[in-house]
């Protein structure tokens, strides 16, 4: 490899370099970023072509992970080679694409794509940080017009103090794992990208942490700005969406046209059907003027800008919103719990036109995911499934599995409860949660929040607090610099709104926030308004929550699983299991249960019927029960040999009695006084060192029945 240039930047105790190299001529930027031991490769290549007639700009980054990374050889007997992303793969390039594309120029058109492979891995240093990084340098000195670079950075906070960039393990004992990404304008640190996972934490601590990360955004801006004036190519130049002439012509044939279809709409959600007539109307004219030459593909791109611009204008001067609300109103709240017969839990959250039904799953430890990944290998007993049916916005579209954008909603609700569920300890159940989406108008994944919170109690799941979640939106002008924060944002603000400020947490604080905009950035101030707009919204959604179902259900479903917990000595795991599974197998087939045992010793005994699971929960008692030395039981004769009897005392645990200690008379044979079968009281006289069982009949006091003559001799 020929490295061609190196720039380092120091980011808290770690640094991080950064490479160009000879590897990928042919992309229009690249690098390599390392930060201890894991690297990774980012390239960004543009497309010769313009794609015109589209409402959005047409960028795909992809998240690569190699096992080969982490020197593993993963997969099934039949297929090794990485296949589809995981969740965590999806995630992590969503949430670069979130940073990198509002700085794109609005009215380009060409496609791009980003790539982050993940060569190296050290199972220390995640390597999604160092993809944003790499994927803004590359941008950076690339030909393709980006108005970056951005710094991008990991806070986590342990035991009160913060951290940079964190190893996994810090990350684990953090009360917040929040990222960062930023840019520079004008001298001062604007956010563009936030994503927090979080304990509970207050809107101070947000900000302090935001505070704290702008000294090491800016090292990480800085470097990029140096090696742009170093390596950078000259940006290639773009046609403008709509053409200068055909914007007048457009301007003239609607007059105000369409400023009064969307000023003078009715009051209400979704009433914006008149400007689609309009847009038929721009492109007949537009075909009967220029026939032939496709100046009816710039159509959607004006009405899109001039919409935007209305709505915009309309909050900031007028304080009048689409559906004629202030900045500060909520939506008509409402909620339904218990709403499906046969479920374990479900839900219904209510927020203007948005509606999620939620149903929850109670399921035994044996139910747990199993994860398999570059970066994560273990189980998952909570997940939370979101679903966007097409029926849900009034449209058709082919159903193929979930979308990119809802493993990321999905994975959004499911960092939002976590903070709340109860540990296995208490609360030995694996919970899935499914979050359907029956009508859309804005913010489904903060609607999913609430539902999934009223389905968590409906169950009678033992959670901390429930939690809530709302958007808060921004409309700003950035020729005046003035703007106004929304509360509970519907449809049309936020595809032609500014901001989308995603916050859910319990009365206590945060458990999470997700947010994105469609400006470069947005300063402290409106950080901090948008903090205070969400609490004060969240708590009024809690107090609707609470008066449907104050507090979790004191009891599970009967169509619920039984679970009993059981801690048994860990030596004795193998007596439980038996020679190839065959004690195990054996209670699992007689009771009706499924059994999972930890190396601990914790065992987890669930079924559908209390009496197989109080069944199979006494015969593992019996199994690993010490018995002592003294003790009397009731105990089955189970085999019969010529010197004496062995008797079953427990379940899986059976004794020896003598021939001589079943009477005080010299027994000709064992089988001339008991059999098979026979109930007989037996007392424990030893346990040898190896766990052998010596018991006594006459110890007992068993007293058979009257013999023949002939039976016994005297002694």
């Amino acid at each position: 490899m020929a490295v061609k240039d190196k720039f380092e930047i120091k980011v808290g105790e770690k640094p991080i370099i950064i490479k160009t190299t000879n590897w990928t001529e042919q992309a229009s930027g690249s690098c390599l970023v390392q930060c201890g031991e894991t690297e990774i490769l980012v390239t960004a290549v543009l497309s010769p072509f313009t794609r015109e007639g589209m409402d959005y700009f047409p960028l795909t980054v992809e998240y690569e992970e190699r096992f080969y990374a982490a020197g593993k050889i993963f997969g099934s007997r039949f297929m090794k080679r990485e296949s589809r992303p995981t969740d965590e793969a999806v995630l992590n390039a969503r949430m670069i694409d979130r940073a990198i594309r509002p700085l794109f120029p609005k009215d380009f058109k060409k496609e791009v794509q980003v790539v982050v492979t993940c060569l190296s891995w050290d199972g220390e240093n995640d390597p999604d940080i160092l993809g944003m990084v790499g994927a803004s340098f590359a941008l950076s000195i690339s030909n393709i017009p980006w108005n970056g670079p951005l710094g991008a950075i990991r806070v986590s906070r342990v035991n009160g103090e913060w951290m940079f960039n964190p190893s996994y393990n810090h990350k684990k004992g953090s009360d917040m794992d929040l990222t960062l990404s930023a840019i520079e304008r004008d001298g001062e640190i604007l956010i563009n990208m936030i994503e927090m996972g979080a304990k509970e934490v207050s809107e101070k601590d947000v900000l302090q942490a935001y505070e704290v990360a702008k000294k090491e955004l800016k090292k990480i801006i800085d470097v990029q700005i140096q090696a742009v004036k170093k390596i950078g190519k000259t940006k290639d130049e773009f046609m403008p969406a709509v053409e200068s002439d055909i914007d007048n012509e457009i301007k003239g044939f609607l007059g105000d046209k369409l400023e009064k279809a969307v000023t003078d709409a009715p009051n209400q959600e979704k009433n914006l059907g008149t400007t689609e007539t309009l847009k038929q109307e721009i492109i007949k004219y537009l075909e009967e003027r220029h026939p032939g030459e496709g100046k009816e593909k710039q159509v959607l791109a004006f009405v899109e800008r001039e919409i935007e611009s209305i709505i915009i204008k309309n909050i900031i001067e007028k304080d009048h919103r689409p559906d004629g609300r202030k900045s500060t109103e909520i939506r008509p709240l409402s909620c339904e719990v218990g709403v499906l017969p046969r479920t374990h839990g479900s839900g219904v959250f209510y927020r203007g036109l948005t509606r999620v039904l939620s149903i929850l799953t109670l399921g035994g430890p044996g139910d747990q995911q199993t994860l398999e990944g570059m970066e994560i290998v273990g189980k998952k007993r909570f997940l939370h499934h979101y679903n966007f049916p097409p029926f849900s916005s009034g449209e058709t579209a082919p159903m193929r599995g979930p979308k990119r954008r809802e493993i990321g909603h999905g994975a959004l609700v499911e960092k939002a409860l976590l903070p709340v569920i109860p540990d296995p300890e208490k609360f030995p159940y694996t919970i899935r949660i499914v979050s359907e989406v029956v009508s859309s108008n804005g913010s489904t994944s903060q609607a999913s929040v609430c539902a999934s919170t009223i389905a968590l109690m409906d169950a009678g799941v033992p959670i901390k607090e429930p939690v809530a979640g709302i958007s808060i939106g921004l409309a700003k002008d950035e020729k005046s610099g003035k703007y106004k924060v929304l509360t509970d944002i519907q449809g049309p603000e936020d595809h032609f709104g500014d901001m989308d400020f995603k916050v859910a947490g319990t009365k206590n604080g945060i458990t999470a926030i997700q947010m994105d905009v469609k400006i470069d950035g947005i300063d402290k101030k409106i950080i901090e308004e948008a903090l205070d707009r969400a609490k004060d919204a969240r708590l009024k959604i809690l107090d609707i929550i609470k008066k449907e179902i104050p507090e979790p259900r004191k009891s599970l479903s009967p169509y619920a699983p039984k679970i009993f917990i059981l801690t048994i000595n860990p030596a004795k795991i193998g007596e439980v299991v038996g020679p190839k599974g065959s004690v195990i197998n054996k209670i699992i087939e007689e009771c009706s249960v499924t059994i999972d045992i930890e190396d601990t010793g914790l065992v987890f005994i669930t079924g559908q019927d209390e009496t197989g699971v109080e069944k199979a929960v006494n015969w593992i008692k019996g199994i690993v029960r010490e018995v002592q030395a003294g003790e009397v039981f009731q105990g089955k004769v189970v085999k019969i040999m010529d010197f004496g009897a062995f008797v079953e005392i427990l379940p899986g645990t059976d004794g020896l009695v003598h021939i001589s200690k079943f009477v005080p008379y010299q027994l000709k044979s064992v089988k001339d006084i008991v059999k098979e079968g026979d109930t007989i009281p037996v007392k424990v006289m030893s346990v040898d060192e190896l766990g052998r069982i010596n018991l006594s009949a006459i110890d007992a006091g068993f007293k058979p029945k009257e013999p023949k003559k002939g039976f016994f001799e005297k002694k």
